[in-house]
């Protein structure tokens, strides 16, 4: 494939059961950008853009012989974002980029939002779309199934689903939580099996520590024993503000059961997911639909 945009957003613990090392694992996604470089049209120029907030974007920059357009929240970069200010369903900032600056209000919470916002603007303008068509379609957008998703059903506290299942995702989830409450929050996550078992513990650290109530409890468990994953998430860990709960269902139903008025239920792990993988048996399952039963059952 022939691209002519390749766009570097993070890069975190992930996939480590089949890439080893993290540095083996960025220079797998570094050959992306290297291999921009294999031809040169001067009508159809190449482009790498490039967070230039994240610790490797250095070494991403370096990888590419394409043209580089950066991002950030810091005014280092082409494409920046200032004036920010985050809300529980959404977000407005000024999106400054090389010709204009311009008022932004966009329906996604969360400053890892913001930073997909830059990267989509800069794609998009460097491909000839102008910026007041960039705008009207960032804020058009209302969001993506599973991603931050709010679930309502009639309750006085707020349960949010999220795909959150590498360490990073879910600590930026807590920490956009964090700056949507005062109460309490409380967490439901679980981690895959047949997958990276390094993630487990950070994972399960990082619930507890901007949690004030954890249930750890099954992801997709696949061929793995579903305590044997929690045995690793928890094996040294120091905090005691969390239960285990291995059922799913149960465990959503305990957490919601906790949550006082104006409180956060983090659901984390599977978002969009409407299937739960036990085994080799595949069966239906949606934390979204899981949730509102959870608080159906509680009124």
């Amino acid at each position: 494939c022939d691209f002519d945009i390749a766009v570097f957003t993070n890069i975190t613990q992930d996939h480590l059961d089949y890439h080893r090392t993290m540095e083996e694992y960025r220079s797998a996604k570094s050959l992306l950008f290297s291999q921009l470089g294999n031809s040169y049209d001067e009508k159809k120029l190449k482009y790498a853009i490039i967070n230039n907030d994240d610790p490797s974007a250095g070494f991403f920059i370096h990888s590419t012989a394409a043209h580089v357009v950066t991002y950030g929240v810091s005014q280092d970069a082409d494409f920046y974002a200032e004036d920010i200010e985050l809300r529980h369903n959404g977000s407005s900032f000024t999106m400054v980029t090389p010709s204009e600056r311009i008022k932004m209000d966009i329906q996604l919470a969360g400053r890892f939002n913001i930073y997909n916002v830059l990267a989509a603007a800069a794609s998009a303008n460097i491909s000839g779309v102008p910026l007041k068509n960039i705008k009207a379609a960032l804020q058009s957008i209302n969001g993506v199934s599973g991603r931050f998703e709010q679930v309502e059903a009639g309750q006085d506290f707020s349960v949010i689903v999220d795909y959150a299942h590498t360490p990073d995702s879910l600590e930026n989830v807590l920490k956009t939580i964090e700056t949507i409450t005062d109460e309490n929050v409380i967490v439901v996550v679980g981690c895959g099996g047949n997958r990276d078992r390094t993630k487990r513990p950070i994972m399960a650290e990082i619930a507890c520590k901007y949690g004030d109530q954890v249930v750890f409890t099954s992801d997709n468990p696949r061929n793995e024993d579903p305590n044997a994953i929690i045995a690793d998430m928890t094996t040294g860990l120091k905090h005691t503000n969390y239960i285990v709960i291995i059922d799913r269902q149960e465990a959503i139903n305990h957490a919601v059961s906790l949550a006082g008025k104006g409180d956060v239920v983090l659901i984390a792990g599977k978002g969009h997911e409407t299937y739960q993988i036990i085994g080799d048996a595949v069966t239906s399952f949606d934390d979204r639909e899981a949730a509102k039963a959870a608080i159906k059952r509680l009124n």
